[in-house]
């Protein structure tokens, strides 16, 4: 479906009050609250708009397959910084900013909004935006462009979309050390304060692994202070798939998956359930027993990352009646309404896939 296909679809919804479910591959409607809605598919709305390497942007519409930038990248010695996890095949570009995922390497090279110089997309009345552009410097008020990383969907179709891009590490190695979560956490704490080439941390079941980046001589130097056993580079390649696409055993089964978003220097969570721990310490995954999507274990579960200072979301699950996010604050809550009426007035874009208000 191209863009003109795409709007007459959003004015006659409008008109009709008919909701419409925004959807590329599918391959992330498991994130968030319930799709509900009319598809609007957004995949015929494809392909490069504008790629210069030595400019380290890309320019893609929001249809493109995921896959395919990231195929083109590699063939030029680049890539996608915040490593965004496919979670399936058909995993499309818009549907990567719109979930705003990022995996292993977020902690080092930052999240998946940081890297949205621009973006233009289709509102609720059907009308084409454009904001930010494909320079850094180029914003003057709200950098609404990156306000899309996360939304669902919920403020308009991304049509277009330009992403800096940065050079792959010229090396890279993976360590493993036994050693219990506490220590592990003290660890990686001691570790973010020295200039260690660290792009990625995972640990579970008394194992953690680090991955360096950088430079050959960086990268050695680095792994001689930390000791570790080396993990071979095939081994090692395939286990920061599997964290990144969620493939690992950790998170296999149908038992609620929590994510727990949390300083990294807090105390490790007294919660029932097996944890994989990523970011340093600052993402936490729960795999909690059937019952812990339950109201009362719900809220045990974001109670206990409130007191730690932050907030839990319920990833995956087979029923979400307690909602997927954490309730907003107040005021909160106000801002995300005005921002819903400002871009969709008549709320039938992706609507409760955030909260179920709008």
């Amino acid at each position: 479906m191209n863009l003109e296909r795409l709007q007459d679809r959003i004015r006659e919804a409008t008109v009709r009050g008919t909701a419409l479910c925004i959807r590329g591959g599918g391959s992330k409607d498991f994130y968030g609250n319930a799709p509900r809605g009319e598809p609007l598919d957004t995949r015929g709305c494809a392909g490069i708009v504008d790629y210069e390497p030595t400019e380290l942007v890309i320019s893609l519409r929001g249809g493109t397959p995921l896959r395919e930038a990231e195929d083109l990248l590699a063939r030029h010695g680049q890539m996608l910084a915040f490593e965004p996890p496919h979670f399936g095949p058909a995993a499309t570009i818009g549907g990567c900013i719109a979930a705003g995922l990022s995996g292993p390497r977020r902690a080092s090279a930052g999240a998946a909004r940081d890297f949205v110089l621009g973006a233009k997309i289709l509102d609720g009345r059907g009308q084409l935006l454009a904001f930010g552009g494909q320079v850094m410097k180029n914003v003057a008020g709200y950098d609404v462009s990156r306000l899309l990383a996360g939304s669902l969907g919920t403020l308009g179709v991304i049509v277009e979309v330009s992403l800096k891009v940065l050079p792959r590490p010229p090396a890279e190695l993976s360590l493993r050390f036994e050693m219990p979560q506490a220590k592990a956490l003290d660890s990686l704490n001691r570790w973010a304060g020295r200039p260690l080439p660290v792009s990625a941390s995972a640990w579970r079941d008394g194992e953690l692994r680090l991955r360096l980046s950088g430079a050959e001589s960086a990268v050695a130097q680095a792994a001689e202070k930390l000791g570790g056993e080396r993990i071979a580079t095939g081994e090692a390649a395939a286990f920061w798939s599997a964290i990144r696409e969620h493939s690992d055993p950790f998170f296999a089964g149908g038992a609620p998956l929590w994510r727990l978003s949390l300083p990294s220097h807090a105390a490790p969570l007294e919660l029932p359930g097996a944890q994989l721990l990523e970011w340093g310490g600052a993402q936490r995954w729960l795999r909690a027993g059937e019952k812990a999507q339950a109201g009362g274990a719900a809220e045990s579960i974001r109670a206990a990352a409130a007191r730690l200072g932050g907030h839990a979301t319920l990833f995956r699950a087979a029923e979400k009646s307690q909602g997927a996010f954490t309730p907003l604050p107040p005021v909160l809550a106000r801002l995300h309404r005005g921002l819903k009426q400002a871009f969709d007035p008549a709320g039938i874009l992706n609507p409760g896939r955030l909260y179920a208000e709008f």
